[in-house]
């Protein structure tokens, strides 16, 4: 017998969600970015695909790692996690982009960013993933780089791998380290620079936002009167209570229903790109504004929270080993950053967003189920909010 072809894919789509431990439900709603449910997110316009890669130059890759279900066994899973990483440009080595962070709140690590304070570059890949996978994640990037690079640590300097985590062990097996050096290469090596995927992807696949599926979210703003530039942001989502939630100013997490009592304190990583001619400084001071954009959505920056930015430009070589003891740059007027400060606030106001709507329900280790925002809600909810 031939089936007809929409249940072909029907049963297609829901033998993948069981293979990722997700419930068939998911299916009932499609899942669209936060600016399709027509809140306002800013007056800045976002770039053709929305994304940190609409800074020319800049690649998203992701490996997610699913495998296993039910009663978690420390060490064997089951697996809900994974690897984000972003590269700043091809041969940042050689060509190294200035770069600033700024920490919100230090429950947390981002491995690194002694040595970008101190040199104000960047130069190499950033990667994100779970707290235990750390070292195993810096493994893979320092494998990746000497592969590109032999004479690292023999004839040329060693490096310091920047990697940001966030903790995913409501879902997963956080003991097991899942993710390996081989996923850390095979991300870089697919590293894009078209469409990030969102959601529960990478090392967003175990996190939970606002006590709902959370996980990887971008966005970016073009600016237009200060010159012909763009600000492009991704987040790693994984903290604030159900409550505190705020969707385009309204407080959804409060109208919604009731939470998970269960909810834990977690963290977020935001990772600013753009191609705007500043200088670490003024880096850092960008940095700082996207905790603006993260209050937007309602975080307080609990004191579990683990809140880590990193922002970098790509308009500025910074070489390697210069031969000259001078090099040209670009100076960005402060004066004239102000829309560059908006750029930030909005476009990480709604990577965030985008990281929960986009995400699909998840269960994960002993059944833990992490729910996706219910859409249809958020929208009768948007219809009948009255200030």
């Amino acid at each position: 017998m031939i089936l007809p072809l929409f249940l072909l894919l029907f049963i297609g789509v829901s033998a993948c969600a069981e293979a990722q431990g997700l419930p068939a439900s998911v299916l009932e709603e499609s899942r669209v970015r936060v600016r399709s449910l027509g809140l306002y997110l800013g007056e800045l316009s976002p770039g053709p695909l929305n994304a940190i890669t609409d800074v020319p130059g800049v690649r998203v890759g992701h490996a997610t790692v699913i495998r296993g279900s039910g009663r978690l066994i420390p060490g064997q899973g089951p697996a809900r996690t994974g690897v984000t990483v972003i590269v700043p440009r091809d041969d940042v080595w050689h060509k190294k982009v200035p770069a600033g962070a700024f920490v919100l709140n230090g429950t947390g690590e981002m491995t690194g960013l002694a040595w970008v304070e101190e040199s104000g570059f960047l130069e190499y890949p950033i990667a994100l993933t779970n707290t235990l996978n750390l070292p195993r994640v810096a493994n893979g990037v320092m494998s990746w780089m000497i592969a590109r690079y032999p004479g690292i640590g023999v004839t040329d300097d060693t490096l310091t791998p920047v990697v940001a985590e966030c903790d995913d062990s409501r879902l997963n097996d956080i003991q097991g380290r899942h993710v390996s050096e081989d996923d850390v290469v095979r991300a870089l090596d697919g590293a894009s620079a078209g469409p990030v995927p969102e959601g529960n992807v990478g090392a967003g696949t175990g996190l939970i936002a606002y006590g709902f599926k959370g996980g990887i979210g971008t966005s970016s703003r073009i600016i237009s009167t200060e010159g012909s530039y763009t600000v492009g942001v991704l987040v790693n989502a994984n903290h604030g209570r159900r409550s505190e939630l705020v969707m385009g100013g309204v407080p959804i997490g409060r109208l919604y229903g009731p939470a998970d009592s269960k909810g834990a304190e977690g963290s977020v990583i935001i990772v600013i790109a753009t191609n705007a001619p500043l200088d670490a400084r003024q880096l850092k001071r960008l940095a700082k504004r996207a905790a603006l954009g993260l209050a937007r959505t309602g975080s307080t920056a609990r004191h579990g929270s683990g809140d880590f930015i990193l922002a970098f430009s790509t308009a500025t070589i910074i070489p390697h080993y210069p031969k000259e003891s001078t090099y040209p740059i670009t100076a960005f007027a402060d004066t004239h950053m102000n829309p560059l400060f908006t750029a930030t606030v909005e476009a990480t106001n709604e990577a965030i967003l985008n990281a929960l709507t986009m995400a699909t329900t998840v269960v994960g280790r002993d059944d833990h189920k992490a729910e996706a925002i219910n859409l249809g809600r958020v929208r009768e909810i948007l219809k009948s909010y009255k200030p």
